[in-house]
């Protein structure tokens, strides 16, 4: 019976749901402590289901909702934090709060 019921409450929430992308965005991280804060402001973004930086080539792949987020809209969350999207550049504010280590030599 618990089980039905789990199903029953879980259902709506399933069929809401949008359809998912998965993208591939070059980013400008350089360590550790870059994956971590791009990978969290990554997940705390409205429709986004998974991000997972690569640091090898410095790319990010991410899961993301079509009908809650953009593709432009997740490259801005990127930039917002400091950090290059493909072409679009890190936000200058963003960029100043980065420790040194996470900031372009």
């Amino acid at each position: 019976m618990k089980k039905l019921m789990f199903l029953f409450l879980l259902a709506p929430a399933v069929l809401m749901a949008g359809p998912k992308v998965k993208i591939k965005i070059r980013t400008s991280a350089i360590c550790e402590m870059c994956k971590e804060r791009i990978e969290k402001n990554l997940t705390l973004s409205k429709g986004v289901k998974r991000a997972e930086l690569d640091l090898n080539d410095k790319v990010v792949t991410v899961t993301y909702d079509v009908s809650k987020t953009t593709f432009e809209a997740v490259k801005k969350a990127i930039t917002e934090v400091g950090y290059d999207a493909d072409e679009a550049v890190a936000d200058a504010k963003g960029y100043e709060k980065l420790p040194s280590c996470c900031k372009k030599k």
